[in-house]
């Protein structure tokens, strides 16, 4: 019940900063996110390796969202958001229904090939749909491509976070969000497709 109930309180919490929020906030609030997951990634890796890091691994990929935002507007950061989460519980559901070979044992016991399969099809399939209204610019061959890279990276984004949880010994970046773990554990996918993402929507705008 309290991962439901924090769950629906991200969700209201991201329709509300993303789509209404004035630039300015939403910005504060990357930053806020920034910081957060900066002193997780301190409790994984060491400040030797942390601060370093966390200019590419955190600032930058927030950093390209604040710049999605103002480049295709609030829309268009919700779709690559949507699309990583819709790939997420794919993945889940169709891993516990038809998953039978490991994705990367080693790293995520847990994830099977046939989950990623199912991330892969429903993921892009939204990106692909509701691409057309979001980002009208890109055709349809490009919203194909984009779609399967977005879950590609947010696949390895999750693997990456797993393999730091994994070295460090701990389930989850933090405690700070009851029954989800810490922010770390929400943005993984996100930071490795947003650099990516913004790029493809800079050059789309400028073609």
């Amino acid at each position: 019940m309290t991962r439901v109930i924090s769950g629906a309180v991200l969700v209201s919490l991201a329709i509300v900063i993303v789509w209404w929020a004035p630039a300015i906030v939403f910005e504060a609030f990357a930053l806020i996110v920034a910081v957060l997951g900066a002193m997780e990634l301190l409790r994984l890796v060491g400040f030797a390796v942390a601060v370093p890091m966390a200019a590419v691994y955190i600032a930058l990929p927030l950093a390209a969202l604040v710049q999605i935002r103002l480049l295709a507007g609030p829309e268009a950061v919700f779709l690559v958001m949507l699309t990583i989460m819709v790939s997420d519980t794919a993945q889940y559901y169709t891993g516990r229904a038809l998953g039978r070979t490991p994705l990367a044992p080693r790293i995520s016991p847990k994830k099977t090939i046939e989950g990623a399969i199912g991330g892969f099809v429903f993921g892009t399939l939204l990106f692909v749909v509701l691409g057309a209204w979001w980002a009208p610019r890109m055709s349809t061959t490009i919203r194909v491509g984009l779609g399967l890279a977005i879950v590609a990276l947010g696949i390895a984004g999750d693997l990456f976070e797993s393999f730091l949880k994994r070295r460090a010994g701990v389930k989850d970046s933090s405690a700070l969000i009851p029954g989800h773990g810490g922010v770390l554990d929400r943005i993984d996918a996100l930071l490795f497709a947003a650099p990516v993402y913004y790029l493809v929507l800079r050059l789309t705008a400028e073609s």
